[in-house]
């Protein structure tokens, strides 16, 4: 019976199909198609602003898909130039082409992220029947003062001691390195490897290296996991840095599904990318990868589709036994590996919560470098493991996969309508045949109802052409490693991307120049579109459409080369607002503070004015910070800590402390503070995701296309201008073991029911300390609201706190413009303050 409703429902599905396109199939007058496309437009806004919901959900997207396959068959039919013109016929062609495969992406993704799965927390298990985790810390170039933040919080996951073991996979240390013909090279890495065993040796984790560097990344984890004999495995990047509550959240899932091989958590980063620090959204637009990880994980998460992402993920070892380890005949071995499981029947997890804080590049050259190795190593996948023609993938899983992999071939599409309005502006080829008249009715409506439809779906995670500006700036650079990678499948290798570069003044990338060549012929092609549409003759209606695409294109080039020009870093370490609590002793007194932001150089904390002597502020003064533990966790030792610049705010002091040299205990208690609370990234995500409608986010992006130009100019007719940056972090000093404070886990037993950082914070608890008595604060502990305008407000990345020389370089107008949403959101931030009071 159940088969007869399952065809059933097929048939029905087909005879909808069919009719539906037989419908769509027949010929209207240009006037009744542009009404038609108005009412669809009308009925879908409707639907958003006054039946939103999960059921108009699919209402609103299948009355834009009936718009968009109405304009596609429209195109096909009617806008190809004549053959007999071949020119512009083969580029005709051509920009179908990419239209056809834009057209294949959004209907592939609407059908992925149809329904997106949202996971419920995994049952709580007794800590003796928790299954034994080796957490792998793959490396090759990072500074110690990296690996050991991230080896310290790795040790402090709420998990059992006994079944926890911490690897550090050391590919900078091999024997063929120690060996190298340089001898300078070769005692670099000697003295590399004793470096690392001995910071193994301080915090408890296990070093371990091997004879040549083969196979990249994936050859390091198949030898940890020759080594390593836990039933689970937890991938880390050296850079990925594990929230206490990560294992707690996501080992519960392997007790429900047997056949579970992987559990992915997001990557969330404590920096900004190359675009989003250098046009100054970080603190006010979600980050790039936030559309992926929210709602295109969760969606393939649906279909059991979703995949290995390389780092925050667990594994089973069962599977990766299973299949010979991790994959390594492409140089994405996370994606691969996860490709040959569920061919195997084993199926995966996506839980959508972030739970490490990790690393972006920071120069626009390691942005492109990092997305090449990501873009040939799908094409790998794709040429030499074809998922449509993988055994033992479903239907669904193959277009999945298929989705996730020709999505890389943007670079082509991209360029091919960056360049195509200047056929006609400069040659008169007419590679798209339509009059003004059906170019609205069809193309207009086409392109509004598209935007609608994504910024229905991704609005929160996407501002309007923000899209478009990613795609183009990776585009110009892509596109050679999309031609090499399909010349020689099995040539490109594994290159590692570099973090934690210094950006210590104003410069141009060394990217820029192709930039400003397209920049340069986009402009010239919108003067000499505006020319002949004024004064030549016989130049038709047309030159205006191909003008305004022109237009629109420029725009974009002038927002790209706004994020050639490389501003400064304001932090040298990447910060994150949290809402800790602690005592601080600075001259043998001691005053309870609420912690508001922590680096791993310094933190922010709050106190009473009246505790600070007068000129506080103006002299270091040393002291030692210990930090309230979180609810369940142990405590670690004080932080040392110098006292820097002091603002004072009412009854309040807002100071900043530095923190001094770092012995490996202190590490772990600066993991404790700053990787203690998950909640604190979610909370900052979170504040980031307000949905931005078409017509704000176009008003922004026509900003960047007018003002960043100019930026750029400006720096490349400066030079290199150099500005202080903050005073570097010293080295680390180890000394005796800390062992005894290196891990987290506490019996269930000895937890506390309620998650201190789902609620407001309880007043502070004393210390047991030999101090002189704390002086309290006199102030109230901020609510959430409190907390998350004071963070905005004095958030040392935010355009706020930029330079005053380079503010008033910019002039107060381009200020204006680029500050008013952070000001709008300090605004909405302080009223809610004031009704809470």
């Amino acid at each position: 019976m159940a088969g007869v409703v399952r065809a059933l429902r097929w048939l029905a599905w087909i005879g909808t199909t069919a009719a539906g396109l037989a419908l769509l199939s027949q010929p209207v007058g240009t006037q009744n198609q542009l009404a038609m496309s108005l009412a669809a437009m009308a009925a879908m806004a409707g639907l958003w602003l006054v039946f939103d919901g999960p059921r108009t959900r699919f209402v609103f997207l299948a009355m834009g898909s009936l718009v968009v396959l109405r304009y596609i068959l429209w195109r096909v039919t009617d806008t190809l130039p004549s053959p007999g013109d071949p020119v512009s016929f083969g580029f005709g062609l051509l920009l179908l082409l990419c239209e056809l495969y834009c057209v294949f992406i959004l209907f592939v993704s609407l059908v992925i992220n149809a329904e997106p799965l949202r996971r419920p927390p995994p049952a709580a298990a007794p800590a003796a029947d928790l299954p034994s985790v080796d957490v792998f810390v793959p490396s090759y170039n990072e500074d110690a003062e990296i690996l050991a933040m991230t080896l310290a919080a790795a040790r402090q996951m709420n998990y059992p001691p006994e079944k926890l073991t911490v690897w550090l996979l050391d590919d900078g240390g091999t024997d063929q390195k120690c060996a190298d013909p340089n001898p300078e090279k070769a005692q670099g890495a000697q003295a590399r490897r004793r470096e690392l065993q001995a910071l193994c040796e301080q915090l408890g984790a296990r070093y371990l290296t091997r004879a040549r560097n083969e196979h990249a990344k994936a050859g390091n984890l198949n030898n940890g996991l020759a080594a390593a004999t836990g039933d689970l495995v937890l991938v880390l990047d050296a850079d990925h840095v594990p929230f206490r509550s990560l294992l707690a959240e996501t080992v519960g899932y392997f007790a429900e599904d047997p056949r579970l091989f992987l559990v992915q958590t997001p990557h969330a980063f404590l920096n900004p990318d190359p675009i989003e620090r250098n046009l100054r959204t970080f603190e006010r637009m979600p980050s790039e990868n936030e559309m992926f990880y929210a709602v295109t994980q969760a969606g393939l998460d649906k279909w059991n589709g979703s995949f290995f992402c390389g780092s925050a993920a667990l594994l089973r070892r069962a599977a990766l036994d299973e299949a010979g380890g991790f994959a390594g005949i492409t140089i994405t071995e996370d994606c691969e590996t996860a490709f040959e499981l569920h061919s195997r029947g084993w199926t995966s997890a996506y839980v959508d919560k972030p739970l490490i804080a990790g690393l972006q590049p920071d120069t626009l050259a390691d942005f492109v470098g990092q997305r090449s190795r990501w873009c040939q190593g799908m094409f790998q996948i794709l040429i030499l493991k074809n998922p449509a023609l993988q055994r033992g993938l479903k239907p669904i899983q193959k277009l999945a996969y298929l989705s996730s992999m020709t999505f890389w071939f943007f670079p082509v599409p991209r360029l091919v309508f960056m360049f195509a309005p200047l056929l006609h502006i400069f040659f008169d080829l007419k590679i798209f045949v339509a009059s003004v008249d059906e170019s609205i009715a069809y193309t207009a409506t086409y392109i509004v109802i598209n935007l609608m439809m994504q910024n229905y779906v991704y609005g929160k995670f996407r501002w309007p052409f923000v899209s478009e500006l990613y795609e183009y700036v990776q585009g110009l650079y892509l596109s050679k490693a999309i031609v090499s990678v399909i010349w020689s499948p099995r040539k490109p290798t594994f290159n590692v991307t570099n973090k934690g570069a210094t950006l210590d003044h104003d410069h141009l990338s060394a990217l820029s120049l192709p930039f400003f060549a397209v920049y340069g012929l986009l402009l010239t092609g919108c003067l000499v579109a505006a020319w002949r549409y004024l004064f030549e003759p016989g130049v038709t209606n047309l030159m205006l459409v191909v003008g305004l695409w022109n237009l629109f294109n420029l725009l974009t080039a002038g927002a790209a080369l706004g994020v050639c020009a490389e501003r400064r870093q304001i932090e040298r370490t990447p910060s994150l607002p949290v809402s800790r609590r602690g005592q601080l002793t600075l001259g043998g007194r001691a005053v309870d503070v609420a912690i508001e932001r922590v680096s791993a150089e310094a933190c922010t904390v709050r106190m009473p004015a009246a505790f600070l002597a007068p000129g506080a502020g103006h002299r270091p003064v040393p002291g030692t910070l210990t930090v309230v533990p979180m609810a369940g966790s142990r405590p670690a030792g004080a932080l040392p800590v110098v006292l820097g610049p002091v603002t004072r705010a009412g009854a309040d002091a807002v100071c900043r402390l530095a923190f001094g040299t770092l012995r490996t205990q202190d590490y772990v208690a600066l993991a404790g503070l700053m990787y203690g609370d998950a909640e604190a990234m979610r909370r900052f995500q979170l504040r980031r995701r307000r949905h931005k409608d078409l017509f704000t986010g176009t008003l922004q992006f026509i900003w960047w296309g007018l003002a960043e130009p100019v930026r750029a100019l400006r720096y490349a007719f400066a030079g290199e201008v150099r500005r202080p940056v903050p005073v570097e972090a010293p080295a680390p000093v180890y000394d005796e073991p800390a062992r005894e404070v290196a891990t987290g886990f506490v019996p269930e037993a000895a937890k506390e029911p309620a998650k201190e950082s789902a609620k407001e914070p309880a007043p502070l608890q004393p210390v047991d300390l030999p101090l002189a008595p704390p002086i309290r604060p006199t102030i109230p502990i901020r609510t959430q609201a409190h907390a998350q305008a004071h963070a905005q407000a004095h958030a040392p990345t935010s355009a706020q706190t930029q330079a005053p020389a380079e503010a008033e370089a910019d002039g107060d107008w381009v200020r204006l413009m680029l500050d008013f949403e952070n000001d709008r959101a300090l605004a909405a931030a302080r009223g809610r303050r004031t009704d809470a009071a």
